[in-house]
This record gives C-alpha cells, structure tokens and sequence, in this order.
C-alpha cells in the first residue's frame, strides 16, 4: 500500500512539476524585470532538468501513428492561423481584455535579430512546451478528473466531464488566442482518445509549435508569441 501511494506520487510529479515550473516562472518573471536573454536559457535549462530527472519514465516517443501525428499537427496550425488570416477579428473585445490581454509580442526588436535567442526560443516551443504541456494536460489532468488514483484510468479514456474540462482549462491558458486555444484543445484530446498513445500527442503538438514558429519567424507575425 506504501509503495503504491509512493509510486502514484512520483508519477504526479513527474507528471505535474515540469508544467508548474514553467508557470511559476513566468509569473516570477513578471515581477522582476531581468532581461529575457538571460531568463530564457535559465528557464529552458531547468524545465529540461525536471523533465529527465523526474518525468522521463512516464514519457514516450514511440508514436503509434506518426503521420496522422505530423498531419493534424500542421491542422491545428492552419485552425490558429486561419481566423486571422481570414476576417481579422483578434482585436475585438472578446479578444483583447483585460483578462485574456492582447495579441501582441512582449520580445524587444533586438530580440528578433538574436539568432542565438530565436534558436532557443523555437526549440522550446517546438520541443520542451509539447512535452510539458501534453504530461500535464492529457497525460496527468484528463485522467485526474477521472480518478485521483489517476495511474489507474488508461491514457484516452473519454469521459465527457473531463474532455472538456480540459479544453476549457487549455484554451484559458492561451489568453487573447483562447477560442483557437479550444479548438486546438479539443483536437489533441480527441488525438489521445483515438490513439491512447501520448507520443502521438507529443508529435502532433510539436508539430504545430514548430511549423508556428517558422511562421513567426519567417513571415514576422511575432504576435503568437505573447
């Protein structure tokens, strides 16, 4: 009984810190005005320790679709994209609030022109946000909400309860881009109840960072990265 309740609480762990490190950060991060240059490297350099000290066991990258992955990975870059692209609505007041605040990139220009911090940057959105965010979501919450004893629930188990529970709480996290949010929450959750495979997830959320990020970077929208 003590080694199951220890066993479930280091797979919380290594579920739930690496997420809640990245958020910590960021919210620090906006109370002391260093510079992004510096808190950037150091916040990559310990959300990927946590990563393999403490989640590499509960990770995969063995995905059992793989092209279907990469597929609706660039889908739910063409959803985020689209609505702007198509009607221009992102200024309206659902939008931009203050509670969800605006389409618009906090990185400096000189940012922009620093090769060595846009490498960073897009790896991490390419790389460390997708592996984070999918142990969080659809690999911890979307079986919690099933079971506390969330070890028990397979991986992709619907339960309509927690499905959109967890679209919700995804699309709240994306701020002014919170319906594409939803949508995309959406998308990678039916992902994971069709494949029961969180490597597919993986993939297909990678996917769409890295093909935003050329984007970003390559046609200057630097408005999707807040």
């Amino acid at each position: 009984m003590l080694r199951s309740i220890d066993s479930r609480r280091r797979a919380t762990i290594g579920y739930i810190a690496p997420f809640l490190a990245f958020v910590g950060m960021m919210a620090v991060e906006r109370l002391i005005p260093l510079p992004p240059q510096w808190l950037y490297p150091v916040r990559f350099l310990i959300v990927t320790s946590l990563i393999g000290a403490l989640s590499w066991p509960y990770l995969s990258f063995r995905p059992s679709a793989p092209l279907a992955s990469m597929a609706i990975g660039v889908a739910v870059f063409v959803i985020w994209v689209a609505p702007d692209l198509l009607f221009g609505y992102r200024h309206h007041w659902l939008f931009e609030n203050s509670i969800t605040g605006s389409a618009a990139s906090s990185l400096a220009p000189h940012l922009k022109a620093n090769l060595g911090f846009m490498l960073l940057r897009s790896v991490s959105s390419a790389i460390m946000i997708p592996i984070l965010e999918e142990l969080f979501w659809r690999g911890w919450m979307m079986r919690w909400l099933i079971d506390n004893d969330f070890l028990t629930v397979p991986l992709g188990k619907y339960v309509p309860s927690a499905f959109w529970i967890v679209a919700l709480l995804f699309a709240s996290e994306h701020g002014p881009y919170w319906e594409v949010g939803l949508a995309a929450g959406i998308v990678y959750n039916w992902w994971i109840v069709r494949t029961r495979n969180l490597a597919d997830c993986i993939l297909a959320h990678a996917v769409t960072n890295a093909v935003l990020a050329a984007y970003v970077v390559v046609a200057g929208q630097w408005q999707y990265w807040l």
